[in-house]
């Protein structure tokens, strides 16, 4: 059996949509022969003016739907453009193939337009990178990028197609290659060793869920593992939304973003169970003292499992992991030490208590000052949201706020890795309604990423809109103002935020912008926002925010200015 193809595009295509692929994001060059296969195979195209945009909407919809997904450039220094999405995909390990255009093989060398050797490029930046050298490689080939990018584990993969490559006839013989047939476990039993004696010895136990749990926790079994365990329940920033946060032993984000009872909640255990996580930074040294302790990490990529800290290291899937430990924690029986079990949950409780009495003190003395403060704003957000919801965030000095707990709970989150470029959230949160159209998406950003989105926003905006865009405005970049701040540097020498009139936008009718000032409007003016965005448009919230309107836990951990 065989199948001829007029061109490389043809025969790619045609492999994705076996594979269920239904959307590409991107700017491709100059031979759209892609857009014609897109076309004739009924898949859409979502069109972009700026490739690292479309990076990271392709990583907002990977990650949002735990599905590949396709991102398409041209050469040269579109890939060189693209290569901060394709860093952020690897780190928030978001299954994207990248399909990028190159100058022809007898062109290498001879200075050819936009030529590159654009493997060495993204070598460095993506789990595989990859030259077509002949036409016979072009089916196998994407085959394999399409295995690497799914992984385990998964990550963005870099196919390029040579323009002498890319216009010639491809002919397929024998049966086309397939994917690898997942082998789905059920629970099975856990080996006795290091990482179950450390488990069943502990006293005052914090689970803490990483990113790599998305997706892998849709019925609970990390709940269960914690109440299992007696443990409380914290989670990375990456991350958030794995786990249901309304749960009573959730306590938030760790490290940088945790309130000061979650802080000292942390401080006092005995153990931390990291699942799926990296332990990055903003987690071991954002302001909590980290815990002279063991730490159980499980992680399926070795590159994921730290050599910083005592404790066992599991290399596997977290998932089973906690299934077999659960088992083993069941079969043991009742717990050995239950008083020891019910004065952490106790613990736990208070912390819980304490976290939300802040927050509604905060919200008390932000309701006596002038103008919208952030708080306020997040709590209007929650309060109008409807079900099923995700919110997609920066990592901007205000925009941070969206990460305290209990400021802001439940529903799904997609956030920028520790790399956390700006302008990931803003253009992300456009992948992340594609995958989820029934879904409602709200980017809570500052001014800053939405200028780096906004000619993507409004080009978007007529045929894949529906996003509610809540744009902070300081006038640039606050969290290099604190820090401005902080050293005692002059602000006139060094103006890295210009507070003034809000960005401006890109009117339309597919767009509904307001910039908001009272409070007394507030919940009316997202009501009819969100109203806007159901009926398929764009709506643009702009907030003007005070300098000093930071989250609690961001001056506790001393990162700011008092």
């Amino acid at each position: 059996m065989s199948k001829r193809y007029a061109d490389a595009w043809s025969a790619i295509v045609d492999v994705l949509v076996a594979n269920e692929v239904d959307t590409c994001f991107g700017l491709p060059g100059d031979d759209l022969e892609l857009l014609r296969a897109l076309d004739a195979a009924g898949l859409d195209l979502v069109p972009c003016r700026d490739q690292r945009n479309a990076m990271y909407m392709a990583t907002g919809y990977a990650l949002q739907s735990g599905r590949l997904a396709v991102c398409a450039l041209g050469k040269g220094p579109a890939v060189t453009h693209a290569a901060t999405g394709l860093l952020e995909a690897r780190e928030s390990g978001a299954p994207v193939l990248v399909l990028a255009a190159g100058v022809p093989e007898r062109r290498r060398g001879s200075g050819g337009f936009q030529e590159l050797d654009q493997v060495a490029v993204t070598a460095p930046l993506v789990r595989w990178a990859h030259r077509v050298g002949h036409p016979d490689r072009v089916v196998p080939a994407t085959v394999t990028a399409l295995t690497r990018a799914v992984g385990p584990p998964p990550g963005p993969v870099y196919l390029e197609i040579p323009d002498d490559v890319r216009t010639a006839e491809i002919l397929v013989t024998g049966p086309r290659p397939t994917l690898p047939e997942p082998l789905v476990l059920e629970s099975v039993p856990v080996t006795p060793g290091p990482a179950l004696a450390a488990i069943r010895a502990s006293r005052r136990p914090v689970v803490l869920v990483g990113g790599g749990m998305r997706h892998r926790n849709n019925d609970g079994v990390v709940e269960r593992f914690a109440e299992r365990l007696g443990a409380a329940l914290f989670t990375t920033a990456s991350g958030r939304g794995a786990v249901d946060e309304h749960h009573p032993r959730f306590c938030g984000v760790a490290g940088l973003y945790a309130a000061a009872p979650a802080r000292e909640l942390w401080s006092s255990c005995d153990l931390v169970v990291s699942l799926a996580g990296r332990l990055e930074e903003t987690v071991v040294e954002g302001g909590t003292s980290w815990p002279s302790v063991e730490v159980v990490q499980v992680n399926l990529d070795p590159a994921g499992l730290s050599a910083e800290f005592a404790g066992p290291r599991v290399l596997g899937d977290a998932r089973q992991a906690v299934l077999g430990w659960s088992r083993a924690l069941d079969e043991d029986g009742e717990a050995e030490h239950p008083e020891a079990t019910e004065v952490w949950a106790n613990r736990i409780a208070v912390a819980r208590a304490a976290m939300s009495s802040e927050a509604e003190a905060e919200l008390a003395r932000a309701a006596a000052l002038p103008g919208i403060r952030i708080a306020e704003l997040l709590a209007a957000l929650d309060a109008t949201a409807g079900e099923p919801r995700v919110l997609v965030q920066e990592n901007g000095l205000q925009d941070m706020w969206s990460y305290g707990f209990p400021f802001r709970v439940g529903g799904g989150s997609i956030v920028p890795s520790e790399q956390t470029p700006l302008g990931f959230g803003a253009a992300a949160a456009i992948g992340v309604k594609r995958a989820a159209p029934g879904h409602e998406v709200t980017a809570f950003i500052g001014d800053g990423a939405f200028l780096a989105a906004r000619a993507d926003i409004a080009v978007t905006a007529p045929a894949h809109g529906g996003v509610l865009y809540v744009v902070l405005c300081n006038g640039g970049y606050g969290w290099l103002d604190a820090q401005r701040a902080r050293l005692g540097l002059d602000a006139e020498r060094h103006p890295f935020t210009r507070p003034g009139a809000p960005p401006p936008v890109v009117d339309g009718a597919d767009i509904h912008c307001r910039v908001l000032r009272d409070k007394a409007a507030l919940t009316d003016e997202i009501l009819a926002a969100r109203r806007f965005c159901a009926r398929g448009g764009t709506a643009v919230l702009m907030v003007p925010v005070a300098p000093d309107d930071v989250l609690p836990a961001l001056r506790d951990a001393g990162v700011v200015p008092q």
